[in-house]
């Protein structure tokens, strides 16, 4: 940790050098740039000196105890040496988890894609429980959520529902969330009273920009259509409704919930860029050889992650092997018991492999 140390300590120094520069001060762009890295770097720095004051008044301390002939003088030393000791094992702590990289697409806002999976009604239901609890969850957090596309059922489900969030930090916390979330309960379409297992689909993807993504307009096919509704009823007499195919992958993306045709076009690009990107991250992460199955923070679509059972009232999460209570509050929104548990979790073991 020292080389890290040393490594951060003459970056930070020769940020600060560069801000000073008269070619630097006149580019915007540079000043940004260098002004966001200060930003993470100070609060490194921040608890470097924090780290070194202690280790400084440990030295001091020691001094005393070897060099005085007060008793008492040596007593409080040594009592606070004992103190400072536990504090320096916290702080290298923190350190360490400051200077671990950061996922560069943690401050990113997601594409959320959730999917009805088997269970039939009862599964595009849940779904639909699904999408209310990660609106409230975002609405509590001061997020914005924008309906994407959507495909309801006759009894309110959705077979599929695709949301944009948008805020400080949404990827940070949402990435937890994407596999299979299993739901027991009894369905409001069993009249005998059975309890059913169905599941849903979440998939969280970081939105991408333009520039993180270049599509060539050559392998896109936009093809536009009527609306529908439940049941596939036509709902719109114009051609509103939007599927872009991207050739190269075949990839589909479909939006219709708009009126205007351009917004939903514009609303089924920026699916197929966070689709886009997340199947090359997926490649870059298979290349290098890591799984997603050994980093708790990108379970994959096909991984059970996570049950709720609503006649024990318990909600079990399969990463952690942990279990929380009271399930429709955390339904309607009261997620961060959960979501900060498993980042907790994931700092521990980057720690660890680190």
């Amino acid at each position: 940790m020292k080389k890290q140390i040393e490594v951060i300590k003459k970056e930070y120094n020769s940020l600060k050098i560069e801000l000073e520069k008269p070619e630097v001060i006149s580019n915007s762009q540079k000043m940004k740039e260098i002004g966001k890295r200060m930003t993470e770097l100070e609060e490194i720095m921040k608890k470097i000196k924090e780290l070194e004051n202690i280790e400084k008044n440990m030295r001091e301390n020691a001094e005393i105890v070897n060099e005085e002939k007060d008793s008492e003088l040596k007593e409080m030393a040594l009592s606070e040496n004992l103190h400072l000791s536990q504090k320096k094992e916290q702080v290298e702590n923190e350190l360490k988890a400051l200077l671990i990289p950061k996922d560069p697409n943690d401050s990113k806002n997601v594409i959320v894609e959730i999917r009805a999976g088997a269970g039939g009604e009862e599964s595009a239901l849940f779904a639909a429980d699904l999408f209310r609890m990660y609106s409230r969850y975002a609405e509590k957090n001061g997020w914005k959520v924008s309906l994407l596309s959507s495909s309801q059922t006759s009894i309110g489900g959705f077979k599929e529902i695709i949301l944009n969030i948008e805020g400080r930090d949404v990827y940070k916390k949402m990435k937890y969330e994407s596999g299979v979330h299993r739901v027991q309960r009894i369905p409001k379409t069993e009249k005998a009273g059975r309890i059913h297992t169905s599941t849903a689909t979440v998939a969280v993807l970081p939105e991408a920009e333009e520039i993180d993504v270049k599509i060539d307009p050559s392998n896109l096919r936009i093809d536009t259509f009527c609306s529908s509704g439940p049941g596939g009823q036509s709902v719109n007499t114009t051609h509103s409704a939007v599927r872009i195919t991207h050739l190269p992958t075949g990839m589909t993306v479909i939006c219709q919930d708009e009126k205007s045709q351009q917004k939903n076009k514009e609303k089924a690009m920026k699916v197929l860029r966070a689709r886009l990107l997340a199947a090359a991250e997926e490649k870059r992460i298979r290349e290098i050889g890591e799984t997603r199955r050994s980093q708790i923070g990108t379970g994959d679509r096909s991984e059970k992650i996570r049950t709720y059972n609503f006649p024990q009232d318990r909600i079990t999460d399969h990463r952690l092997k942990e279990n929380w209570s009271h399930i429709q509050d955390i339904l309607d929104g009261n997620l961060e018991k959960v979501i900060d548990r498993l980042a907790e979790e994931d700092l521990k073991r980057k720690i660890m492999q680190k």
